[in-house]
């Protein structure tokens, strides 16, 4: 009678554990629509890591995902606090100075912070975009991100399995 407890105990363990890490650390997200084309397609599944974020922040062109009034979006952080982001025949500028953007993206129009009225990143906010840069929702539209809006990053898709691999 006591192995059987001591065997229920530690399956209820292991389940409680699996289920902390699922609901604490990682979490799959789905990605909808077409704004990071053509790096993410509508459907795939990710893995949302949300306590790497919170201990090691984000950085520069890493995919996050960021509450945008109750709806989850899968954007990429370009601009951080403080700094002035801007967009002249399809290259990025940070605070005046040329920034390449290694990865796949559409064609960006010209865009300047004071476009929405900013002349820079607010502190503990990001500038976030979408690689479907014709198609996508993001800060050009919805403004600066704040820290607290994000819900952690993401760059591992699991489903479809033939897409199985880490994103840039």
């Amino acid at each position: 009678m006591n192995n059987i407890v001591k065997n229920i105990l530690s399956y209820v363990l292991v389940i409680g554990i699996a289920l902390l890490i699922k609901f604490f650390v990682f979490s799959p997200i789905k990605v909808n629509g077409t704004s990071m084309e053509p790096n993410l397609k509508d459907g795939d599944i990710m893995i949302l890591n949300e306590i790497g974020y919170l201990i090691n922040g984000v950085n520069r062109f890493d995919i996050v995902v960021v509450d945008n009034d109750g709806e989850k979006i899968i954007k990429r952080i370009i601009g951080l606090p403080g700094e002035k982001v801007e967009y002249r025949d399809n290259k990025l500028y940070i605070n005046g100075e040329e920034v390449t953007e290694n990865f796949k993206h559409g064609e960006t129009k010209d865009f300047n912070l004071s476009d929405i009225n900013l002349s820079e990143i607010p502190k503990d906010s990001y500038f976030v975009m979408g690689d479907n840069r014709g198609n996508s929702k993001d800060s050009r539209i919805i403004g600066p991100v704040h820290k607290s809006k994000i819900s952690g990053k993401t760059n591992l898709i699991i489903f479809p399995f033939d897409r199985i691999y880490s994103v840039k």
